[in-house]
């Protein structure tokens, strides 16, 4: 089967966006208060960010070097994060309603930039309108077969149960085992329908429906027929229905030949990317991988813990076993796959890197060097390049500084540079093109390498200076260059480094990076 992945994405630089958190607009009235900007987030509280402040703030954006957006859900929703969505042919008036989509999407593209949204298609909202006619007709209701309804329950003329009692929510949360509230077993038994996970507010889709089924792909060529550019998938694995995803991807592309579809799943997953469903998944691995490297003796385990996927794999790692994993991941993908992945240091459902890392934002330093310079699509999660912290959810989707001065400078200006050191030089996107050429310790070295170009890139994840040789055959008889780093000492050794028969040596500064360029 061809792999045919969007050649956009090979030079996207991603921002990922919170819309509830990220900037107000004076253009989108607010219905009533809304909690204070400033103050912790809540679980159930708005802060009143819309897509009207986003698109007011891509200037900035731009500045910082990023050509994409992905959005977390914008769709009409009783939640923060519209995760519960209840229309999905509807942007939330919160957020300024689809003429703020409409604004957004056009001064994206006015720009050259793209815009991806994030598509919610296992679950709905329990005021979904197709549930809510449910819960009123029972079943008599023609929309019965749209969910997963206990229907001897229905039949019998027993209620759904969409908002539970006390006793029948303590019946939930006791439901069983992980595999067991995966399936929505309690919830079948106890509420008379299937939840995610159990949560009453998220009624299952049942997707072997053909009239839901068709509901949903037909929200899926709407959005992309409006002109966003691509669809993140939201827990694709819990429909276990390969054809619905197939298909999904023939209508969507039909549209648009070059729609980005990058699915959310945690792990390793290669028949999910042989070119029949998705283009790329959400890169958990590159970001344990990378966190376990960078921060080292700062990593967190305390807050690595409060997010279970990450508290399970991401462990210390030195040089060489960064290398492995590293390795692993581009190994199990097809070059086109390993091209466009969206390689994230932290998300709207993890801690923040620099919290994960114990505050050290060194470490950060490291990853965006490493995320910036390695194969794959980078996506900056809000308020990183300002050194936004935040524990688990809800701590880590904290409201974006609206001040500048609280804004950490330094490290914006160095995710700026990292940024457009990647866009400058195509080789350090090029597909296929990576290779480790050295561990030692805490220093991992690698190469990249297109027809035109070659990067050798050290990143010292140590407490101390180290001295690596690296053997780099694809550079004799040409120079090392240092390309220089803001706020990072410019040593390595005797620079420019004449390439000989034999290895080259390198001086990397504790907790640095070193970027050299091949030169002739």
């Amino acid at each position: 089967m061809t792999i045919d992945t969007p050649a956009w994405v090979r030079d996207a630089v991603f921002y990922q966006v919170f819309p509830d958190r990220f900037a107000r607009s004076s253009r989108v009235p607010a219905p009533g208060p809304f909690e204070p900007w400033a103050a912790p987030p809540t679980r159930l509280g708005f802060k009143g960010g819309d897509l009207l402040g986003i698109a007011e703030h891509l200037d900035e954006l731009q500045d910082l070097g990023v050509t994409a957006l992905y959005l977390t859900p914008v769709f009409q929703s009783a939640s923060n994060h519209r995760y519960h969505a209840y229309d999905y042919l509807a942007v939330d008036p919160l957020l300024g309603g689809t003429p703020a989509l409409r604004e957004l999407v056009d001064a994206c593209h006015a720009r050259g930039m793209r815009i991806v949204l994030d598509g919610v298609f296992n679950h709905a909202g329990r005021g979904f309108w197709a549930f809510h006619h449910v819960l009123e007709a029972g079943g008599a209701s023609p929309y019965r077969d749209w969910f997963v309804f206990d229907r001897a329950g229905l039949d019998a003329g027993r209620p759904v149960r969409a908002y539970p009692s006390a006793d029948e929510q303590r019946a939930l949360d006791g439901g069983g085992s992980a595999d067991e509230h995966m399936a929505g077993a309690a919830s079948l038994r106890v509420l008379g329908y299937q939840a995610w996970w159990d949560h009453p507010a998220l009624p299952k889709w049942n997707t072997a429906n053909p009239q839901a089924r068709e509901y949903l792909l037909g929200v899926a060529e709407h959005w992309i027929r409006f002109g966003i550019d691509g669809w993140r998938l939201d827990v694709p694995e819990e429909i276990d229905d390969p054809e619905f995803w197939r298909e999904f991807r023939r209508r969507v592309r039909a549209i648009n030949p070059e729609a980005y579809l990058v699915g959310e799943i945690w792990h390793e997953a290669p028949a999910w990317l042989e070119g029949d469903r998705f283009d790329a998944l959400m890169n958990y691995p590159f970001l344990e991988a990378v966190l376990g490297f960078t921060a080292g003796r700062h990593l967190d385990r305390a807050v690595v813990a409060g997010q279970a996927e990450l508290g399970r794999t991401v462990m210390p790692l030195d040089a060489a076993g960064f290398g492995e994993r590293i390795q692993r991941a581009l190994s199990a993908y097809d070059p086109a796959v390993v091209a466009v992945q969206l390689n994230l240091l932290d998300s709207h459902d993890t801690p923040r890197f620099v919290t994960m890392a114990g505050g050290d934002r060194a470490a950060l330093r490291l990853a965006v060097l490493l995320q910036m310079t390695l194969p794959g699509a980078p996506c900056v999660y809000y308020g990183d390049e300002v050194g936004m912290e935040g524990r688990a959810d809800p701590d880590c989707r904290r409201a974006f500084p609206a001040d500048p001065a609280a804004w950490d400078a330094s490290l914006r200006t160095f995710v700026q540079a990292a940024i457009a050191l990647r866009r400058a030089h195509p080789a350090l996107r090029a597909a296929g093109s990576f290779r480790t050429v050295a561990t030692h310790g805490m220093t991992h070295v690698h190469l990249r390498q297109d027809a035109g170009e070659l990067f050798v890139v050290a990143v010292n994840a140590g407490e101390s200076a180290d001295r690596v040789e690296a053997s780099v055959p694809e550079a004799r008889g040409r120079r090392l260059v240092v390309e220089p780093v803001p706020g990072w000492s410019d040593e390595g050794g005797a620079l420019p480094i004449e390439v000989g028969a034999g290895p080259v040596v390198l001086e990397v500064p504790a907790r640095e990076g070193l970027v050299l360029r091949a030169a002739d």
